[in-house]
């Protein structure tokens, strides 16, 4: 593990406590991505580790830089118990969290607040969720300084969006939904929400 991927999980241990699960994907051509699982009473949290071990770089850059530029793990916070899905099934949010982690490598996204990411399919099975928006860090995980040059990491939220909520957010923007999900008390870590009402 790379020293900056090192500081990365102690980062996230410091702030979520001991992971009680990890698991690792690779995909061709790809570093290796892991998410770790954090469990606090009844939330699960998912943090990705590995997507800062390089600095995303602008697809439209002649040559990469191989120490500058944005860095940044994705954190999703869901909800267990209740009427919801079983841990098991949350679990297999993995696949498509590390998919999200790797798209700066594999696609040359670089991945900033206010974005949405496209997952292809259910965030986990079952999930009325396809797609995720990418929310200001700094709450939950404070960003990580590197030394200079490097950028610092940041740990960007991710927040679950319907079909129908995505396609409202590409017309309105981030800031008008995220004031229409604060508006209808939406709760953003239910894992069985439906959308929030998009009519005026």
């Amino acid at each position: 593990m790379s020293d900056v991927l090192q500081l990365v999980e102690a980062r996230l241990r410091t702030a979520l406590g001991e992971p009680d699960a990890r698991a690792a994907v690779t995909f061709v051509g790809t570093d290796r991505i892991e998410v770790l699982r954090f469990l606090d009473g009844d939330v699960a949290r998912y943090a990705t580790l590995g997507m800062s071990d390089r600095p995303m770089t602008d697809p439209t850059a002649v040559l990469a830089d191989p120490l500058r530029g944005p860095r940044a793990e994705l954190v999703l916070t869901v909800r267990i118990g209740g009427a919801g899905p079983e841990l098991p099934v949350l679990d297999e949010v993995l696949r498509p969290l590390a998919v999200l982690a790797a798209s700066p490598q594999v696609e040359g996204v670089v991945v900033t607040p206010g974005a949405s990411l496209d997952l292809g399919g259910p965030l986990w099975p079952g999930a009325p969720f396809t797609s995720v928006l990418v929310a200001e860090p700094g709450g939950l995980v404070e960003d990580l300084e590197l030394d200079p040059p490097r950028d610092p990491v940041r740990f960007l939220p991710l927040l679950p969006m319907t079909g129908n909520e995505a396609a409202w957010k590409r017309v309105h923007g981030a800031g008008a939904l995220q004031d229409r999900w604060l508006r209808h008390g939406t709760d953003l870590r239910d894992p069985t929400r439906s959308g929030v009402p998009l009519a005026n």
